[in-house]
């Protein structure tokens, strides 16, 4: 039998530490020495240069980064929209009708949902919109108690585009660890389903929630 692949190497000195084995280097989508020498160097300005790079921004920031133990600040005094940079901006070009989401269902055979960049921003505005209706607002929290399914995304990124703070439920969690997590999150909206499977066994998620 072989012996299963060892992605990491916990460091002989330091056993916090753990480095990339070679096999996971040969994987990497980083090659380039060069770039891991300029994170390195300086690694607030290599964070920095990528989020202008990467980003759509409706304001830079003013400062990059700022540490106030225990809290660790980035892109003070900019502005952007996650939901955004992760759907609207990307159906202006190619992508468009690239598939976003990919969902696989359970049980196994049945097909599979597929979302375009496009298809992406219409049920992402649907969803806002219909959270704007039940008087949901810029920081607003939203607790998302659903299984692995693409309407998990949607609600997230609805949720992001209109500025509430969302908190998302591990769907096995019992009724009563739910409760404690929407009181925790003075949550406003609780999004879920009826039910789902799960290897194979229905789950009457509602029933919680309920």
């Amino acid at each position: 039998m072989a012996e299963p692949t060892k992605w990491v190497i916990e460091d002989p000195t330091e056993k916090e530490i753990f480095w990339p084995s070679e096999e996971l280097k040969k994987r990497a989508w980083v090659s380039d020495e060069s770039i891991y020498a300029e994170a390195d160097k300086d690694p607030v300005a290599f964070w920095a240069k990528l989020a202008r790079e990467g980003l759509d921004w409706y304001r830079e920031w003013d400062e990059p980064y700022k540490e106030e133990l225990p809290y660790f600040k980035w892109a003070i005094g900019g502005k952007m929209n996650a939901c955004y940079n992760c759907v609207d901006r990307h159906i202006e070009t190619w992508r468009r009708n690239k598939a976003a989401i990919i969902g696989v269902p359970e049980p196994i055979g049945e097909p599979s949902k597929i979302l375009t960049y496009y298809d992406l921003y219409r049920e992402v505005n649907k969803f806002a919109n219909a959270l704007k209706s039940l008087g949901i607002k810029r920081g607003d929290r939203v607790s998302i108690y659903l299984p692995m399914i693409p309407e998990a995304q949607i609600a997230m990124l609805a949720c992001a585009r209109i500025g509430a703070p969302h908190s998302v439920i591990f769907s096995a969690f019992s009724a009563e660890s739910l409760k404690d997590r929407i009181i925790d999150a003075d949550s406003k909206v609780l999004v879920t389903c009826d039910g789902y499977y799960r290897r194979g066994s229905p789950v009457n998620l509602k029933n919680n929630a309920d």
